[in-house]
C-alpha cells in the first residue's frame, strides 16, 4: 500500500471509531460489546460514558450484574427481578422526547440519550424471543443503546425454545449495527511472538483445560489497554472492520487509541524489495550489479542461439556442430 493510501486508511478508521465511541450523528443505534472473563468491557463502556457526558447527553445504566452507580451516570436502573414490559416502561419513560408543535422544535430541544446494558445474557437465557421487542421498544432517533453480552457466560435456553431458532448471540449479532469484540493486549502481544517464533500458542483461562482455572495468571508487567476489534455495519449493508488499541488514561482524560497495525509487534512486514535491501545493508560485501556489469551480461550470446533463431518454431530442429581440430572424422559413421 502506498504511503498516501496508508496514511489515508488509518485516518479514516481513527475517525470512523471515534465517531462511534461519540454516538455522533446516531452513526450506531444499537452496538453491541462482546467480552470474556479474560478481558471485560469495563474500560470501553467507561469510555462510551465519558464521552456522552461531554457531549450532554442523558447517561442510562441498565444493571443486571452491576452493584454500584458507575461514574458519570445520571439514572441508574436496577433491572433484575424485573419484567420486560416493566423494565421497557421504566426507560422510555426517563428517554421520553419533548413534545413541541414542530418536529423541528423536537430536534432541537430534546436531549440525547444514552442507554447502557451491562449484560444482556439474564435476558438472553430467560426470554430470548423478547430481544427485537425490547430493543425496538427502547430505541428511537433520540437514544442510542450500548449492550454487553459475556461470550463465556453458559446460556441456558429455556424448553419452550425451538431448536430451529437462531441462538440468541446469532440473533444479537444480525441486528447489532456494531460489534466491538474485547481482548487482552498482553495476549494478542504474547501470542503474535510466539507465531513469530514458530512455536504453539499460549492459551489463558478455560482454554487452558484446567480443573478450577477461569481467569489465566497475570503479571504486574502487562501492557496496559486492550484490543478492540471494530465491525461496522453501513446502510449499503458492506462492513467496516479494523482492530484498534484502547488505552484508558488514570486522569480521567479521553482514553488514546491507535490501529493494532501501528504497535511494533504488529507491524505489517516491508516489501521483498525492501527487506532485501535491508539484509544487503549488514553484509559487507555488495552481491548488486553495476551498470556496465548489467550491459555486459545483456551482450553475451548464449550457446546455439543461432539454432534458436534460424530455425523457426514448430519446424523441428537441428543440431549445429563444429569439428575441432582434435575431432577425428569417420567416413563410414558419417554414413550411417
Amino acid at each position: 500500500m502506498a504511503p498516501s493510501a496508508q496514511t489515508h486508511h488509518r485516518s479514516h478508521s481513527l475517525l470512523l471509531f471515534q465517531k462511534l465511541l461519540n454516538l455522533r450523528d446516531s452513526a450506531s443505534p444499537l452496538t453491541l460489546i462482546l467480552d470474556t472473563l479474560e478481558q471485560g468491557a469495563g474500560p470501553l463502556l467507561q469510555e462510551f460514558i465519558n464521552r456522552g457526558k461531554l457531549a450532554r447527553s442523558k447517561i442510562l445504566f441498565v444493571s443486571f450484574t452491576t452493584a454500584r452507580k458507575p461514574r458519570n451516570v445520571d439514572i441508574f436502573i436496577k433491572a433484575r427481578g424485573k419484567s420486560v414490559t416493566a423494565l421497557i416502561t421504566e426507560i422510555a419513560s426517563h428517554c421520553a422526547p419533548v413534545n413541541s408543535q414542530t418536529p423541528k422544535d423536537t430536534a432541537t430541544n430534546s436531549q440525547k440519550c444514552l442507554i447502557v446494558v451491562d449484560s444482556l445474557n439474564p435476558l438472553a437465557s430467560k426470554q430470548p424471543h423478547v430481544l427485537p421487542l425490547f430493543f425496538g421498544s427502547i430505541i428511537n432517533p433520540f437514544a442510542s443503546l450500548v449492550a454487553v453480552y459475556h461470550n463465556d457466560v453458559p446460556l441456558v435456553l429455556p424448553r419452550t425454545v425451538n431448536e430451529y431458532e437462531p441462538h440468541p448471540l446469532t440473533l444479537l449479532s444480525h441486528m447489532a449495527t456494531a460489534i466491538f469484540k474485547v481482548s487482552s493486549l498482553y495476549q494478542a502481544v504474547e501470542t503474535k511472538r510466539a507465531q513469530m517464533r514458530s512455536l504453539r500458542e499460549p492459551e489463558w483461562g478455560l482454554h487452558e483445560g484446567r480443573e478450577g482455572v477461569l481467569v489465566g495468571l497475570r503479571t504486574g508487567h502487562q501492557p496496559e489497554g486492550l484490543v478492540v476489534e471494530m465491525e461496522m455495519r453501513r446502510r449499503s449493508g458492506r462492513a467496516v472492520a479494523e482492530r484498534f488499541i484502547l488505552s484508558p488514561s488514570r486522569g480521567g482524560a479521553g482514553a488514546s487509541l491507535s490501529l493494532l497495525s501501528d504497535h511494533p509487534l504488529f507491524a505489517p512486514a516491508k516489501d521483498a524489495e525492501g527487506g532485501a535491501e535491508g539484509e544487503m545493508a549488514d553484509t559487507t560485501f555488495n552481491l548488486g550489479l553495476t551498470e556496465k556489469q548489467r550491459n555486459d551480461r545483456e551482450g553475451i550470446v548464449l550457446p546455439y542461439f543461432d539454432a534458436q533463431t534460424e530455425v523457426g518454431g514448430g519446424e523441428g530442429g537441428r543440431i549445429l556442430y563444429d569439428m575441432g581440430r582434435e575431432d577425428d572424422f569417420d567416413e563410414e559413421e558419417d554414413e550411417i
